[in-house]
């Protein structure tokens, strides 16, 4: 009897597609991952090994000790309190201003609806730092230097929130609003009842984006806050850079940064399905 040779049927074009697919998301992610690697393998070195040449890629015994060291020196666990409420008061409250404004213009007819909704739309054209010296004038004015209402007030109005969640509105079925006007909802509770529970997923991805931006604004809290109290944890990591001749103990620059990276992490991570969800939904 002959041997029977089996021979293996021949790539298809849609195994090799899939195959350079995840080839190209391998090396996306070895891109993305090597620097906070590296940054983590500094942090556990000493201020030596970390200036060596060449440079160490296996984290060393230091950890501890620089994690330590970094946190009672600049006040760690102050800056990244700060931090919290900064990025928590940016991200709900543009989250609550933007739900009112969109809910008005998309449910309430007025004169000038339109014009109210393309003021608010070109303010992307006019971020934080083109008006941030008059943003400064006023707030210095009310009071708002080094306090958390000067920190965070100024960054939570929002016309990209506003407009994603018109967007969103604009989904909801008429018929829907008919039904609650038969029933006798007034505007409030359409708004408390029905649109606020299917605007979950929008409300859960738009609070991961803005939890992000609040974490890492660095201009504005650097100009609002002058006392260590109020600092934010990105000036703190930068105030461990020195500026003169000195060498900089990038070790405990690195162990900072890490300790800074955990916070916003984390939120990702917790909400990743929502922040997937809220981005399908808002594309439809």
């Amino acid at each position: 009897m002959g041997k029977t040779v089996f021979h293996s049927p021949p790539r298809s074009k849609k195994d090799w597609k899939k195959l350079i697919i995840h080839l190209l998301l391998i090396l996306s992610i070895c891109l993305i991952g090597f620097p906070l690697y590296y940054g983590f393998v500094v942090s556990t070195q000493s201020m030596e090994e970390s200036i060596q040449k060449p440079q160490k890629l296996m984290p060393s015994n230091h950890l501890i000790e620089n994690y330590t060291k970094v946190w009672k020196r600049i006040q760690m666990g102050q800056l990244l309190l700060n931090s919290l409420i900064v990025a928590l008061g940016v991200s709900l409250g543009k989250i609550a201003i933007s739900i009112l404004s969109a809910f008005a213009i998309v449910y309430f007819n007025f004169r000038g609806k339109q014009l109210a909704f393309w003021a608010i739309f070109i303010t992307l054209m006019l971020p934080v730092p083109v008006r941030i010296i008059s943003t400064y004038q006023v707030v210095s004015y009310l009071g708002w230097i080094n306090t958390y209402a000067g920190l965070t007030i100024p960054l939570i109005a929002s016309a990209t929130a506003t407009f994603l969640f018109r967007q969103f509105y604009l989904t909801i079925p008429d018929e829907l609003v008919d039904a609650a006007k038969i029933d006798g909802s007034g505007p409030l509770r359409f708004l408390w009842s029905i649109l606020l529970p299917n605007s979950g997923a929008n409300m859960a991805a738009l609070f991961v984006v803005m939890f992000i931006y609040g974490w890492n604004q660095y201009l504005w809290p650097l100009m609002i806050t002058s006392s260590d109290k109020m600092k934010v944890v990105v000036v703190g990591i930068a105030s461990t850079v020195p500026t003169g001749t000195q060498l900089p103990e990038w070790n405990l620059v690195m162990a900072a940064a890490m300790m800074a990276l955990l916070p916003p992490v984390l939120v990702v991570v917790l909400m990743q399905r929502w922040f997937v969800h809220g981005l399908i939904e808002s594309e439809k």
